[in-house]
Parts: C-alpha cells; structure tokens; sequence
C-alpha cells in the first residue's frame, strides 16, 4: 500500500487580539471563567480586509516557498465562513498563489468538520496519482453575537497542508470510525451573519460522537488506545479538549493521562476556536510542543462538526517531521501580535457591510502579504501586496 499523508503543513492567524481579561473586565466577571473555565486566553480577530481567503493564502505561501508547486493539481478548501454561495473561495487562493491552471478547486462544508474529509479525499487521490499533490486548507472565522455565551469562543485561523504520496510529517492512517446524526446544535442560516446554537447541548452530542466514532474505529480494527502517544481533538475551545480526552479514556476503560493531550491545546489556547482549522491547529501545536520525539509515535485524532458528523482516525509521526516544521515562523507569528482594547475589539466586529452593487473600498490592516481591497459591483478584489 502507498504511503500518503502530510508532507508539511503551515498555520496563520490575524496580528491583533483580545484579551479575554479584557473582555471579562467589560463584563464584570472573574476572568477565571475564561482562563479556567474555558481554558481561552485570547481570541484572535482579523481586520476588515483580512478574511478566509487572505487567511488561507497566507498559510499556503511557506509550503509553496519550501516546496514549489509542481504536482499540485487539486485545491480542496474547507470552511463553514464561506464568502460565496457559488463560487469557491479556494478559486481566489489559486490565483494568489500562482498555482497551475490544469487544477481541480472545490470548496466543502459541514461545520467544523469539513477539512478532515478534505484530508481523506486528498489522500485517496495521492494514492492513485502518487506523482501528484494536493492543497488542503482550512480557513474559519469564528464570529459570535457580542454579549452572548459564545462571544469568548471566537477565533480566526487557517491551515494550510500539502499531501503526498511522499508524508515527511504524517502518515493518515487507513482506518477510520465515522458517526453520524441529524441534530440542531448550532447552526447558521443564510440569512445570519452569526450562529445560532445551544452550547451544553453541543457539548453532550460531541462526547457522543467521539465514543461513537471510538467505537466504530475499533470495529474497523483501528489501533488500541494504549498504542497513542498523543491526541488530538477538535477544539471550539480548549477545556473542550479535556473533557473529550477524559471521557475517551474512561470509555477506553483506559487510565488518564492529560499530558497526551496538552500540547495540542496550547496554539488554540492563544488563537481562539477557527472552526475547521481547530483540529489541525492543535496537530500543528502537538507537533511543535511537544518535548518528546514523537517520531515514529501514533497520534489519535477526532474531528467534529456540528449538526452532526465525528471521526476518529489515525496519523504516525515520520521520522525527521522536525525538519519539515514551522515552528519558529509560527512561534514569532503568534509573539508579534498586538492586543487591543474593547472598543477596538467592537470596531473589528462590526465590519462593514457590502451593499448589492456598490463599492466598498477597505483600510490597509492587513500586516501580511494579502489582503482583500474592495469589493466592487458584488466582485470581491484581493491583492498581493509583493506584486
């Protein structure tokens, strides 16, 4: 069998912030019920002419950098932000980033799930076309109505991944455990600009799915629990995490170790939920803080979108993946970030509306190398600031 898997993968995230001290403060309430009771320091918040697709580009442009583009003939483009109802935002990163024309672009929707059949998809294709590469990427903002429940799990974030039949990071396993269900946890109509949803609600059906999608993994003869070093988990917010790894190893009837989880959960910690980038920004932080050498190790991931689909699956680490990193590039990305105050936070939230047909030019926020100019006469106009 074909080996395929990650060859690299890369993350953004916008240069501003909010403390959720700050927003704790405004609220006034002890800002332990963030720190602790959510396990969220900061949400990241992109300016108003930053979005999925200059998010999206900017996480791309180190893989292209490092490994060219050659091969590359398939975009798939995860989000539940879509920008278009036709026309797929992986379209705009294409052009951006100077792929091939002979390329197939599709964009794909099921909540936070999204990226991990992306993934899956990417992987069967590289196995039948192994001297082909294919662009996954995972670009979210997660936005929430100010003053509501969800308002501290806010985010914005992209992954982008390069996937080969040559894996110089991860191996995807072959087996997965899928669950399935028609629920109403959290959804966002046409017609809203923010979702609607019912947070406990949410949380008891993504715990069902994890012992699910467990259950089914281990029907398809996947691996022992005891043979993961680390996992990781979707993560709309970190003690999300926590709560998922404990109630995985009591299922398992396994003993509790945190430690397998806890590096997964640092970058998020810092960067907010980023809806279909969660999971792989935790893989991404795994990958980069953990002390130990993970090479060689099996990682154990569940992905979960609401309304509903879960899936468990499996990755092992490749021996050199520390070569094939971002981590310094990442690490001073997240350092060199800038906090702002609550009426700032309110200005970015409050991003200007498009009206049918007009044109909306955009301040230059944008610190890095995209951003999204104007929209005029409906038609959406993104730069390269190096062109």
């Amino acid at each position: 069998m074909i080996k395929t898997g990650i060859e690299a993968l890369s993350f953004y995230t916008p240069h501003r912030y909010l403390k959720l001290a700050t927003l704790a403060e405004r609220q006034g309430i002890d800002p332990e019920k963030f720190s602790r009771g959510i396990g969220q320091d900061k949400i990241a918040l992109p300016g108003h002419d930053e979005d999925i697709v200059t998010m999206a580009a900017e996480a791309a442009r180190p893989l292209i950098d490092r490994y060219g583009a050659d091969g590359i003939d398939t975009v798939l483009f995860a989000t539940e932000t879509g920008i278009d109802q036709s026309k797929a935002a992986g379209i705009y990163v294409h052009q951006l980033l100077g792929l091939s024309p002979n390329c197939r672009n599709v964009e794909l929707k099921q909540a936070c799930y999204s990226a991990t059949p992306a993934l899956q998809l990417a992987c069967s294709y590289v196995a039948r076309r192994p001297d082909r590469k294919v662009l996954v990427i995972a670009s979210d903002v997660a936005r929430y109505d100010r003053d509501s429940s969800g308002e501290a799990t806010q985010g914005a974030g992209a992954v982008a991944m390069l996937i080969s039949a040559e894996p110089k990071v991860l191996e995807i396993g072959a087996i997965s455990g899928l669950f399935c269900e028609d629920i109403m946890d959290f959804w966002r109509p046409n017609h809203r600009r923010t979702p609607l949803f019912d947070g406990k609600y949410s949380t008891l059906r993504y715990l069902n799915a994890l012992v699910e999608a467990w259950r089914d993994y281990q029907a398809n003869g996947g691996k022992a629990y005891e043979d993961f070093s680390r996992f990781c988990y979707h993560l709309p917010f970190s003690r999300m995490g926590e709560k998922a790894h404990r109630h995985l190893a009591k299922s398992a009837k396994a003993p509790l170790d945190m430690d397998q989880a806890l590096a997964g959960m640092e970058y998020n910690r810092v960067v907010g939920n980023a809806y279909t980038a969660s999971i792989y920004l935790a893989l991404t932080s795994t990958l980069e803080n953990s002390a130990e050498d993970l090479a060689g190790k099996s990682i154990g991931l569940f992905s979960y979108g609401s309304g509903a689909t879960g899936e468990f699956f499996d990755a092992t680490v490749v021996p050199g993946y520390r070569d094939h990193l971002f981590t310094d590039r990442h690490k001073a990305l997240l350092k060199d970030r800038v906090a702002v105050e609550y009426d700032d936070y309110v200005s970015l939230w409050d991003a200007p509306a498009a009206q049918d047909g007009a044109e909306l030019t955009l301040p230059d926020e944008a610190q890095g190398r995209y951003r999204l100019a104007s929209i005029n006469d409906n038609k959406r106009i993104y730069i390269d600031k190096n062109a």
